[in-house]
């Protein structure tokens, strides 16, 4: 079962190609993004309930197969060639291709995407989030946001006064009314891509869309869900993937071991592998828009400088 996906956009101001989205000629034609709203806590609806007691069976079940370690998996070696094969697979294809009704689950040949300018997450919770698990999961995401900052050297921290990188936490039944935020955000949604939220499966744990303008191929908003329903472990390990897919390491492969990017579930947490990956991900070499063929050699040479060998 998928614990979550990355869809990209590329803002094209003329026409839509690919993955393209007809939003504008860029960042500067998207809406303002809507403020958070003060709720009055609400008690969980039987939807709910029902949720939160099949996603306890699934993260048990997990664990009693030895899934979701929270480990860095520092005993699995990893050596340069094997760094550098998985982050072209991860980096630089796509799990999704935009089709005709929506997103289909399809690797597709993509570009190197990142953010250039500074990641600024707001968090939004549902009413339903009691205000305990709010706080600790605020203190989670900022604790990972400082973590993601200083492996990328890249500015990220939460900053919900001018977020571009949101993060809603809800119920079921606040996922199926977000309709109205996720168009205001994202503007160049069509229905079957917000149906994509408001209806997801119960196979799809959390998912991340991430914008990006075409002309510099650099990210400039993400829109990240997370099920209130999770339990503890089952929701930090949403919160690690869909923050580190969100910048730009948005396919899965069978191959990467030990890693959050690979569908087995085996690691709940960023490993040191991951970490690796996001190294390079916002290595001065490489940059926003470079293809696989332009990206590959400087790639190899970055893995052999980290892994401190050949192989």
């Amino acid at each position: 079962m998928a614990r979550g996906k990355t869809v990209k956009f590329l803002v094209t101001g003329i026409a839509c190609f690919g993955l393209a989205g007809c939003i504008g000629s860029g960042p500067a034609g998207l809406a303002p993004a809507p403020d958070p709203i003060p709720v009055t806590p609400t008690p969980p609806t039987a939807k709910s309930i029902a949720a939160q007691a099949y996603f306890a069976q699934v993260q048990q079940a997990l664990l009693s197969q030895g899934m979701l370690r929270s480990d860095g998996g520092a005993e699995i070696p990893v050596s340069d060639r094997m760094l550098a094969e998985n982050f072209m697979r991860i980096a630089l294809f796509d799990e999704y291709r935009r089709g005709a009704g929506g997103f289909v689950r399809e690797e597709t040949a993509s570009t190197l995407r990142r953010w250039e300018i500074p990641v600024r997450i707001g968090i939004r919770f549902g009413a339903s989030v009691p205000p305990e698990k709010q706080a600790t999961d605020r203190a989670r995401i900022a604790s990972f946001a400082a973590r993601l900052s200083q492996v990328t050297g890249h500015p990220i921290s939460v900053d919900d006064r001018n977020p571009n990188f949101f993060i809603h936490v809800v119920s079921e039944d606040e996922r199926e009314a977000l309709g109205p935020v996720i168009r205001a955000t994202l503007p160049g949604l069509g229905a079957a891509e917000v149906a994509g939220i408001t209806q997801m499966p119960r196979t799809t744990y959390c998912l991340v869309y991430a914008l990006a303008d075409s002309t510099s191929g650099a990210y400039t908003r993400a829109f990240a869900v997370i099920r209130a329903e999770h339990p503890d472990l089952l929701r930090l390990s949403c919160l690690h993937e869909e923050l580190t897919q969100g910048l730009g390491l948005p396919n899965d492969s069978p191959r990467a071991r030990p890693s959050i990017f690979n569908d087995d579930e085996e690691f709940a947490l960023l490993t040191d592998q991951d970490e690796l990956l996001l190294r390079m991900l916002y290595s001065r070499e490489l940059r926003p828009g470079m293809t696989a063929a332009e990206a590959r050699p400087i790639v190899f040479s970055l893995a052999r400088r980290l892994t401190g060998g050949e192989s």
